[in-house]
Formats: C-alpha cells, sequence, structure tokens
C-alpha cells in the first residue's frame, strides 16, 4: 500500500467520522439500553430459563415428534424466547440496536456509493432497502 497525502486526508475523516458516531446521541441511547439489560436481574433470569428450555429441547429435538413431551418443550421454549424478547429493557436494546445498525449501513452504503456505483453492500438489517443491497449474498465485482 502507498501512502500518501489522500490516505492520510482519509484517515483523518475517518477519525471525525468514528468521534461523531461515537459521541451522536443514537449511539449512547444504545450504550445505556445494553448496560440496562446488562445489568437486569429479571433479564438475567429470563435468558437462564431460555437457555434451561433450549438445553432441554435440543436434547429431544433430533427425536422430533417421537420424543416424549417434544411439543410441550418446544412450546415452552417459544415461550422463553417470546417472554425475553418482550422484556421492557431487552425489546428497548434490540430496538437501539437496530437503529444504530441502520446508520452504519447507510454509511456504508454513502461510502460505497462514493467510490463506485458497482460495489455490493451487505446490509445487517435484513429490512435496509438499497439497491445496492445484495441480500447476504455479496461477492465482489
Amino acid at each position: 500500500m502507498i501512502y500518501n497525502q489522500s490516505f492520510y486526508q482519509i484517515e483523518t475523516q475517518i477519525e471525525h467520522l468514528t468521534s461523531d458516531l461515537i459521541n451522536s446521541p443514537l449511539f449512547l441511547n444504545y450504550l445505556q439500553s445494553k448496560r440496562r439489560v446488562q445489568d437486569s436481574k429479571e433479564v438475567k433470569q429470563l435468558q437462564l430459563t431460555f437457555l434451561q428450555s433450549k438445553e432441554s429441547y435440543e436434547q429431544i429435538e433430533q427425536y422430533g415428534k417421537y420424543a416424549p413431551d417434544f411439543n410441550k418443550k418446544r412450546r415452552e421454549l417459544r415461550l422463553a424466547k417470546r417472554t425475553l424478547d418482550l422484556q421492557e429493557d431487552v425489546s428497548e436494546f434490540r430496538y437501539q440496536e437496530t437503529q444504530l445498525q441502520t446508520v452504519l449501513d447507510e454509511i456504508c452504503l454513502a461510502i460505497a456509493e462514493t467510490i463506485s456505483d458497482d460495489i455490493k453492500v451487505d446490509a445487517g438489517n435484513p429490512f435496509f432497502s438499497s439497491h445496492s443491497g445484495c441480500g447476504g449474498s455479496c461477492h465482489a465485482s
């Protein structure tokens, strides 16, 4: 790689962008919601319940409907997952995470389009709409 003035200008712009992003309300809200999830005893208990249900289900999953209590364990797993997902701190964290990911996807798309319209951007958000998006099966052209 050749280091010239253009390289250093790009590096400086990236540092500014990173700094602006880290200090943005969007990122700060994301961090705050992440800390609430990590510090919540209720969330930890729901996660433990989910993981126990998942482990119990995985032990009999390969036997399918022939395993005793297959439907019951599958239902318990789904209920534990739904309860965890709908917990207020968890749902807020997931919302903030999606908001941040959308902004990151838009930044990547803008950078790629600046270079070439042929560059495909793999967006982390399945709902991200872009004419450059490739639905997770991106290949460099």
